[in-house]
């Protein structure tokens, strides 16, 4: 098991036990912002590099991250669906990248906030800079918001 991967389980399971969250829950309000409302307007301008048409050679790098080091795929599923295995034992349930509501609602700054320094009352962890690197990071964006097919 790689030193990341470690320190998701752990963590994970420093937040079961610090919170008494139930196990096994599916996210409730898809739509709802995981980041604090005191933080969302600054992390709202934060932009992609990539902007909204990344390159398929970008793509394929945030799907490499997404499904390697950036571990991801654990939670978050191999098809973004949030149904990964180690997703299915978080409450609330990691985010259904599959739902374009969620990608027309949410900025590419608000993502990359949440990967920066986690998501208060749920499993996600930072992973950067700890697993990846904010290039790594808007990459993984890119990948993430091709789950939408609308």
């Amino acid at each position: 098991m790689k030193f990341s991967m470690k320190v998701l389980v752990m963590a994970t399971a420093a937040m079961f036990l610090t919170t008494g969250l139930a196990i096994g829950g599916e996210e409730k309000d898809p739509l709802k912002a995981r980041v604090p409302a005191d933080k969302r307007s600054e992390a709202k301008k934060d932009k992609s590099p990539y902007g909204k048409d990344a390159s398929p050679e970008i793509i394929a790098e945030g799907k490499a991250i997404f499904e390697g080091k950036g571990t991801c795929v654990n939670c978050h599923g191999k098809d973004g669906d949030g149904n990964g295995p180690a997703g299915k034992v978080l409450n609330p349930g990691p985010r259904n990248f599959t739902n374009c509501k969620f990608h027309k609602k949410r900025k590419d700054g608000e993502l990359m906030w949440v990967i920066k320094n986690g998501s208060p009352g749920t499993g996600m962890v930072p992973l950067i800079p700890a697993t990846i690197s904010e290039e790594e990071g808007w990459k993984v964006i890119a990948y993430e918001r091709s789950f939408c097919k609308d």
